[in-house]
């Protein structure tokens, strides 16, 4: 969440971040609103609380009618305190409430727009002409249903629409893709964890992901846990309540996990295949590091990302993502997007997120200042989402034939083979 301190000296500003973000300012009188009866609350509780210990002294001296009536205003004073704990309690709580509810600060230098109004950074590599080629470019289900690499028949048969199953090829070509980028993290000095997908509802919560993003969320209701939909939950709430020394900054973890959606607001949406699906593995960069370096280490974070594509031969996009279709944690994002020659258009691959101290407030994840402790910044980074990539791979690197040429990066890890063949 954002710093109490900035809604009740800065109001304008929050009011800023909500307008770029196309939702209601309103919010922010009601937080002031709330905040003023919180802190009213608590000091009629103070003062009541204060009279109670001063009124037990002076029972101890008072002797007769004096200290029967006392005693009389005692009982009646512990009733007033304790409403008035817990009037303080609910005005907090509402608070409280109010403040989880607040999307992160939008930093200045955003695009201002909606989805689709981002701005486009750079261009990398050159799509390539097919019809000179000689040949129209099949899709990624069609390339993969020959090399026997993806069955979605039997995946929907087992679970349903939105799941597949990768195969020979198919499954090998994942395991090298994540050791391919397990390799590209190590080479960058990132901690690889392999962290669990289920997680308690703090961690969810923790990192905004209750918030806009629940409807997409699978939750367990028996066990009261939530299938993660990146690994991002799991490595951020790894240090949740804890103070990270100074020295230790800052802390780079490459986390390997299933991630799972519900695409509740996709429905009609890119069916047909495994770019839109339920379930799908990932390798996820998260930092905690000094706010003050936040913005470099984005930019960090976002060159190992293009590092990774520009290995594979992939054509890609960087957009700076408009501030209308920003997370509820993202106070920048940058999304990466790859050509897709069947759909003759760039598409979403990976993306990298500025979250500065927004979940770690929520975390209460600290670190040591000059001022005592302060929150850490956080960010991710989606290093390979495995799916999407290996649509990248087969689209972008088929032949005539129905063969695909393997990338120079990625041979090493198939075996040395430079071509998949049907």
């Amino acid at each position: 969440m954002i710093d109490p301190k900035l809604l009740r000296t800065e109001p304008d500003v929050v009011r800023n971040s909500l307008r770029m973000r196309g939702e209601d300012e309103g919010v922010v009188d009601d937080l002031l609103a709330a905040d003023e009866a919180r802190r009213s609350a608590i000091g009629t509780y103070e003062s009541l609380r204060a009279e109670q210990k001063a009124m037990g002294k002076q029972v101890s001296r008072a002797q007769g009618e004096e200290k029967a009536a006392l005693l009389e205003r005692t009982k009646a004073l512990a009733a007033e305190v304790k409403q008035a704990d817990a009037e303080a309690s609910a005005q907090g709580q509402r608070f409280d409430e109010l403040m989880r509810s607040l999307p992160n600060l939008v930093l200045p230098q955003v695009p201002l727009g909606g989805e689709d109004e981002g701005e486009i950074l750079s261009t990398h590599g050159q799509p390539r002409d097919f019809a000179a080629e000689g040949f129209e470019p099949k899709d990624h289900l069609e390339l993969g249903a020959a090399l026997g690499a993806i069955d979605m028949e039997r995946g929907t048969k087992i679970s349903g629409s939105r799941f597949y199953i990768l195969t020979g090829v198919g499954a090998e070509l994942e395991l090298a893709l994540v050791n391919l980028a397990v390799s590209t993290a190590l080479r960058n000095g990132f901690t690889p964890v392999i962290p669990p997908a289920l997680v308690r509802p703090e961690a969810m919560d923790g990192t905004g992901f209750l918030g806009q993003a629940a409807q997409d969320v699978y939750h367990l209701p028996a066990d009261d846990l939530y299938l993660v939909g990146t690994s991002e939950v799991a490595l951020a709430a790894m240090h949740a309540d804890e103070i990270l020394e100074a020295d230790q900054l800052p802390i780079r973890y490459a986390g390997y996990s299933p991630c799972f959606r519900r695409e509740a607001g996709s429905h009609g949406k890119d069916t047909r295949g495994i770019f839109r699906v339920h379930w799908f593995d990932k390798v996820e960069m998260f930092v905690y590091c000094d706010p003050a370096e936040a913005e470099d280490e984005h930019e960090r974070l976002l060159s190992y990302e293009k590092e990774f594509l520009t290995a594979l031969e992939i054509p890609f996009q960087v957009l700076d993502v408009a501030s209308g279709d920003l997370g509820q944690s993202a106070a920048r994002k940058y999304d990466c997007y790859s050509w897709v020659p069947s759909q003759q258009r760039y598409r979403e691959i990976t993306s990298t997120s500025n979250c500065t101290e927004y979940q770690s407030r929520r975390l209460n994840i600290r670190t040591r200042g000059a001022e005592g402790t302060v929150p850490v910044a956080t960010l991710n980074g989606t290093l390979c989402a495995v799916t999407r990539t290996i649509i990248a791979i087969l689209e972008n690197h088929q032949q005539a034939d129905g063969s695909v040429r393997v990338p120079a990066a990625l041979q090493p890890y198939l075996g040395g083979r430079e071509v998949l063949v049907p």
